[in-house]
């Protein structure tokens, strides 16, 4: 489970490293324009004021760097493995394999945002902080409306409904057997949104206290964050993981069942994306060179 804290570094991580989640024809734009909506994604928890932009523009460059240097190519060698391994038989362990980098990618991500959070923190005055708590628990009661009062049918219609629309993204239209082996799928998926929701709860109250920055915050932050995967519930990793086996076995069930068109449609999905991450790197190495 990832982190919540803070919640901005959940939504940065998607929007820069999943951005091959998007449609390959505006990565690049999207991506380019990162040191725009950076800034955009911070203003939706605490408004900054001019002094503080400009900080947060020196804290961003370097990391924006980074991302675009070492990342980058990193997201293009799991591409390329993903292609390679398209002429041989999906399985689960391989599906499993693919979100692990995925996985480890948000991570490191992860980690390094933290750093530039926390110095971008340690400017806020209290209100600030305390309209980003407010934020954030805010945010909290909406994802218990939309997710606990679900009922289990409105549970896996909606797990139904996410994996179909993901799987018909690369694959194209699916048939009527694919669309059998999403819903047995994902009909077995366990519910975990109650304990998710329970720990993000505890979170945030642990986070408050941590964000009165008493001497020594930052560090104290950074050991939460990096204790966390170890102080989650065997309830929810059980369900975790149980859940987790199910989609890779599920998606490697669909890759497996590919006709040749929806082949070639994956196929060019993902040559556009690397393409598109090429250009990025070479686009950075190309400013490197000049500055």
């Amino acid at each position: 489970m990832m982190p919540a804290l803070p919640r901005i570094a959940t939504r940065i991580a998607l929007a820069v490293s999943l951005l091959f989640l998007v449609a390959c024809s505006s990565t690049t734009f999207v991506y380019n324009r990162m040191d725009f909506l950076v800034p955009w994604y911070v203003n939706d928890y605490a408004d900054l004021n001019g002094e503080q932009e400009d900080y947060l523009d020196e804290l961003l460059a370097p990391f924006l760097a980074w991302h675009r240097s070492q990342e980058l190519p990193r997201y293009i060698e799991v591409l390329e493995e993903i292609e390679a391994n398209l002429d041989e038989p999906a399985s689960t362990e391989g599906v499993a394999e693919v979100a692990g980098h995925f996985e480890e990618a948000w991570l490191r991500l992860e980690d390094e945002s933290l750093d530039w959070l926390l110095e971008l923190g340690a400017q806020l005055d209290d209100e600030q902080i305390q309209e980003f708590l407010d934020e954030l628990l805010k945010q909290q009661r909406k994802f218990e409306k939309k997710y606990l009062e679900r009922s289990d049918e409105e549970f896996y219609a909606d797990s139904y409904k996410n994996m179909a629309d993901s799987a018909k993204d690369y694959m194209g239209r699916l048939d009527k057997d694919q669309k059998q082996i999403i819903e047995s799928g994902t009909g077995q998926l366990k519910r975990s949104d109650n304990a998710w929701l329970s720990e993000r709860a505890a979170w945030l109250e642990k986070l408050a206290v941590l964000l009165e920055r008493e001497p020594g915050w930052q560090q104290r932050v950074r050991d939460a964050v990096a204790a966390r995967p170890e102080t989650v519930s065997e309830e929810y990793q059980q369900v975790y993981e149980h859940n987790a086996q199910l989609l890779y076995a599920t998606m490697a069930d669909l890759l497996n069942s590919r006709t040749e068109r929806q082949d070639r449609h994956l196929r060019q999905r993902l040559a556009d994306l690397r393409i598109d991450l090429e250009t990025l790197v070479a686009q950075g190495e190309a400013a490197e060179d000049a500055g």
